[in-house]
């Protein structure tokens, strides 16, 4: 069942399985705080049993463009369309949010967004990226990381 995240009050509901649940209910927050001051969207997420298709897009596009397996399971998942631009979310229980901005009318513009809860590891799979840190009053320190997408992804 869908669920609008309140980034007022932060819960960890939905992301209960992760080690770092309240950092990744954090990051989950501080991405819908975004999408309300910036596009007045709010931020819905579905449980990752109801959207393995969105997920399977995802993780097509990791291995396709950069070889990327992402070893942990997916806990949810958010699609977002504003100003033409197609955003997916996908929260593992590892911590890690993989976010895919995906522009429907400027392929340039095209990336895949990797954020780390504060307290994670940086998985194997993106030992190779640089990461950046960020402060959140909401999730702590996030470290993030991206790359540009080449290829053409239909679907979602």
């Amino acid at each position: 069942m869908a669920m609008i995240i309140d980034f007022k009050n932060v819960t960890t509901t939905g992301l209960e399985p992760s080690p770092v649940a309240e950092a990744l209910a954090g990051l989950r927050a501080n991405e819908a705080r975004y999408f309300s001051n910036k596009y007045n969207t709010e931020f819905t997420v579905t449980p990752a049993g109801e959207s393995m298709d969105t997920i399977a897009w995802v993780h097509k596009i990791l291995k396709e463009e950069r070889g990327i397996v992402i070893e942990s399971k997916p806990l949810e998942t958010a699609i977002l369309l504003v100003e033409n631009i197609k955003w997916v979310f996908v929260f593992y229980k590892n911590g890690l949010g993989i976010n895919v901005l995906y522009p429907l009318d400027n392929p340039k513009k095209r990336a895949v967004g990797f954020k780390l809860s504060e307290g994670m590891e940086i998985p194997k799979s993106l030992e190779k990226f640089k990461f950046a840190r960020q402060k959140s009053k909401l999730a702590g320190t996030i470290r993030g990381s991206f790359f540009v997408i080449k290829g053409e992804y239909e679907g979602q």
